[in-house]
């Protein structure tokens, strides 16, 4: 069987525009979470978002590329280029071996909205010739291959907030089962803008709290909604003789994947957590792991159903030995980055494993009694552990796991 390891990453975040910046303030506890300034929140019950700051696109792509493509492609593009130069894999992997599996939960909803007002007041002729090109959900993908020259599988996937977390684990699976040998994998989200938010907020998604410290608050009692963000997550995932042929730095190994329907309502978890529970054991299937040195990182949105279903889920997958687990929700920091939010996270787990350092959960001071696992509240924690697994669930009942370790 064909071994699957991470040899690069990349990051856009609320939090930090580069994975160092990122892992910093996750073990720093930095909030990214602000009032919103992509819109006029005037006439909205949300007043905040963790929004990407400074990002410049220019300082990566030529100005016809950020001309043509809409902002989640180019978060895709900035934090794709990232992984390809931290992973040194160009020029070493056949072109037809190297593949993308890109995804986002909502794709270019911006270039959307602006040539449908273009529409508006003035009619066809306002609506861009770049329209189609710029808002379609697998052009991230699409760009990633033009830009590397990747002539393998080249697909976006879309599972809603589970979307980085299925690329990621596709793509290990394209890799595992000798496909390809290499794969720019993740996803890529830039959504807060006034529909999206009016859209979440009627569906009762999102938290109206005007603190940011009492905005995003997983499985704690004061909860009450996601806070929504934006950004990319890119890993370059390889096999492991090629990487170690070409003398790649390895930074972990990818050991299991899980997915999985609850086949139960568009927008509401399963409260049964079934299927939750089940996409865990899968993903640990066969794997050598011990409950206390074994990190999670939670799909943790902070809303009421999720977090309960999910502590229901960890309860379920690894019975009594769940309260030996270290568990955090980083979404408590960068807010819910929705189809990137998978990306994002399974970088935290990679970098936990390098570093022996767990995220915390920030603000977790009240906790609900019925999530009463270990979710590493407030602060960081030096725990060397030798796996972990990052959780995601999406609308819809899509439940994905990925499993990393420590390479032996």
């Amino acid at each position: 069987m064909r071994r699957v390891v991470v040899t690069g990453m990349g990051a856009v975040t609320p939090i930090g525009n580069s994975v160092p910046e990122y892992w910093n303030s996750l073990v720093n506890g930095v909030n990214g979470i602000a009032p919103i300034t992509h819109f006029d929140t005037s006439d909205s019950k949300c007043k905040l978002a963790a929004e990407v700051k400074s990002f410049d696109p220019s300082a990566v792509l030529d100005k016809g590329t950020v001309r043509k493509t809409d902002l989640y492609t180019q978060y895709a593009l900035v934090s794709a280029e990232e992984a390809m130069q931290d992973s040194a894999i160009a020029g070493t992997v056949d072109e037809t071996e190297l593949g993308v599996y890109f995804g986002s939960g909502v794709g270019g909803i911006d270039t959307t909205l602006e040539n449908h007002a273009g529409l508006l007041s003035g009619g066809p002729r306002k609506v861009s010739p770049q329209f189609v090109p710029k808002m379609i959900i697998n052009i991230a993908a699409g760009q990633i291959a033009i830009r590397f020259n990747a002539h393998g599988n080249a697909m976006s996937m879309s599972t809603a907030c589970a979307t980085g977390t299925t690329a990621i684990g596709e793509a290990y699976r394209a890799i595992k089962d000798g496909y390809l040998t290499a794969a720019i994998c993740g996803g890529s989200e830039a959504s807060i803008n006034s529909l999206c938010v009016a859209g979440f907020v009627n569906c009762m998604a999102l938290s109206q709290a005007t603190d940011p410290n009492e905005a995003s608050l997983p499985f704690d009692s004061r909860r009450a909604g996601f806070v929504i963000g934006e950004g990319a997550g890119a890993l370059i995932l390889e096999e492991y003789e090629h990487a170690v042929a070409r003398g790649a730095k390895i930074y972990a190994e990818i050991c299991g994947y899980g997915a999985t329907c609850d086949a139960h309502h568009v927008t509401a978890p399963d409260p049964e957590a079934t299927y939750t529970a089940k996409a865990i054991e899968k993903a640990l299937a066969g794997v050598d792991y011990s409950a206390d040195s074994l990190y999670i990182n939670a799909h943790g949105t902070g809303t009421s159903l999720n977090d309960t279903t999910e502590t229901k889920a960890f309860k379920l997958a690894f019975g009594e030995k769940a309260k030996d687990v270290k568990i955090s929700s980083t979404k408590s920091m960068t807010g819910h980055m929705l189809g990137a939010a998978g990306a994002a996270e399974a970088i935290a787990c990679v970098k936990a494993l390098e570093t022996g350092i767990l995220p915390p959960t920030i603000n977790l001071i009240s906790p609900d009694p019925v999530c009463d696992l270990d979710y590493v509240p407030c602060k960081a924690q030096n725990v060397q552990v030798a796996t972990a697994i990052s959780t995601s669930l999406g609308f819809g009942g899509h439940n994905a796991c990925i499993a990393f370790r420590l390479v032996k």
